[in-house]
This record gives C-alpha cells, sequence and structure tokens, in this order.
C-alpha cells in the first residue's frame, strides 16, 4: 500500500466518504434493526451497545452482538450467524427506503468536481453496493473499500490506507469525512485530514470532536473552501 502519486504537502487530491452516517442516516436504522432483534430473543440492546460498534465492520460488531447479547448462550449463534441475520434486515429496509442524507448527494457530486472521491465504510459490499447504485454514487467512487476487505475495521487506519492505495493518493493529500468516533481515530491514523460531520442523533464528545480539523454540522455545508480549509489545518498541525 505504497504506490502513491508524488504530491506536495498543500495538494489537496481526494476526498473519501464514510457511508452510514454520513452518506446516508442510517445509524438510527441499524440501531432499530438491532434492538428488533434483541427484543425478539428476550434481550435488550442499548444506545451504548449501538455506540461501541459505530464505524467497525461486520467482523467486530458482530463479535460485539454475540457477546453483549450473550447469543451463544441464548440460542447458540455465533458471529457468522448473527451477521448474516442483521445484514439481511439492513438490505430490507434498504430496499424499502434509502435514507440518504440531506445534502449527501450534492456533497459527493461537488467534491468529485476537482478531487478524486472515494468510499471506504465498515459496511459489508452487499450493503454498501446496494446504497452506491440506489442514490447513483456508483459512477463517481474511483474506489470502494468496505469493512470486509479488512481484517481490522476502524478506529484502525486499514480502510483508508486501502482506499488511498487503490486510487495512488498519499494520505497526506486526503480528506475523510465521518460523522462517528472509531471513524474520526481511523482518519488520523492514516495520516488523513478529517472533517467531523456528526448525526444529530448521535453527537460526537469533546473528545471526538478534537481529532476533527474541522466540523460541518450538516452535509449541505461542505463546500469547496471548506474541504481545503480542513486539509491546511491538518497540514499546519503535522509541522
Amino acid at each position: 500500500m505504497n504506490d502513491f502519486t508524488s504530491t506536495t504537502p498543500s495538494s489537496l487530491q481526494a476526498v473519501v466518504f464514510d457511508m452510514d452516517g454520513v452518506l446516508i442516516d442510517t445509524e438510527i436504522v441499524w440501531q432499530r434493526v438491532r434492538e428488533d432483534f434483541a427484543q425478539s430473543i428476550g434481550a435488550r440492546w442499548t444506545t451504548e451497545d449501538q455506540e461501541s460498534t459505530m464505524g467497525t465492520n461486520t467482523a467486530a460488531w458482530s463479535r460485539i452482538m454475540v457477546e453483549r447479547l450473550q447469543l451463544r448462550e441464548r440460542n447458540g449463534m455465533d458471529e457468522a450467524a448473527i451477521a448474516h441475520e442483521i445484514v439481511g434486515r439492513m438490505l430490507a429496509q434498504y430496499q424499502r427506503h434509502l435514507p440518504l442524507r440531506a445534502g449527501a448527494i450534492e456533497a459527493v457530486r461537488m467534491a468529485a468536481r476537482s478531487h478524486v472521491v472515494a468510499l471506504a465504510t465498515g459496511s459489508p459490499a452487499e450493503l454498501a453496493h446496494h446504497v452506491l447504485q440506489a442514490s447513483g454514487l456508483a459512477p463517481l467512487m474511483q474506489a470502494v473499500v468496505c469493512g470486509d476487505d479488512v481484517e481490522h475495521g476502524k478506529p484502525a487506519p486499514d480502510i483508508y490506507l486501502l482506499a488511498l492505495s487503490r486510487i495512488g493518493i498519499a494520505p497526506h493529500a486526503a480528506v475523510g469525512i465521518e460523522d462517528s468516533a472509531n471513524g474520526l481515530r481511523s482518519l488520523k491514523a492514516a495520516g488523513m485530514a478529517a472533517i467531523a460531520a456528526p448525526s444529530p442523533d448521535y453527537p460526537l464528545s469533546a473528545e471526538a470532536l478534537a481529532l476533527a480539523d474541522l466540523r460541518i454540522d450538516t452535509m449541505h455545508a461542505l463546500t469547496p473552501e471548506l474541504l481545503r480549509e480542513a486539509h491546511a489545518n491538518a497540514t499546519r498541525a503535522r509541522r
């Protein structure tokens, strides 16, 4: 993952988007699907449980669900079984209604006019590709990396480093857009500039926001000027 194009630290070349919570308002959907499943087996899935899974890949969140809901003891379900169950429920929800975040489509199109754009999502490929096709964003994404493509999901940097390697852009020449603390940690571990775009339903802590080089409250707020500002802030912080 080191075949990056030659670039100067002052040059912003790529914008990498997270999906859940950034392009689509699905964190609440993930929570409700998990809550409904937990209720069906006589258990309870809390907001704290949900926050522990945000930004993680399938291997991580399925392990969390098995542990917190005691699935092996309750009904003999392992990580593969719960992943299949929850992903199936999520896909059914997306097929009924795709909850695009307001301003997200325009934000990606704006970024793609002057930069390489890519997707780095903890979601499995089945869900990510459905979202990209249904939203019309698939042709704009020059790389798509899903949680199942890497061994270590967010907050590890692997998913962003793989996305950057696929588009041939160095970390210092890229900005990432994230809504979760795990996502922001992943961006900074990768050496990228980070824009925090938290969902109103899942506000970020002051500690998480401190990781970001810039914050926006809506995707409508993302502009070429703000992309450059976030990148410049990150460049100054590295000096």
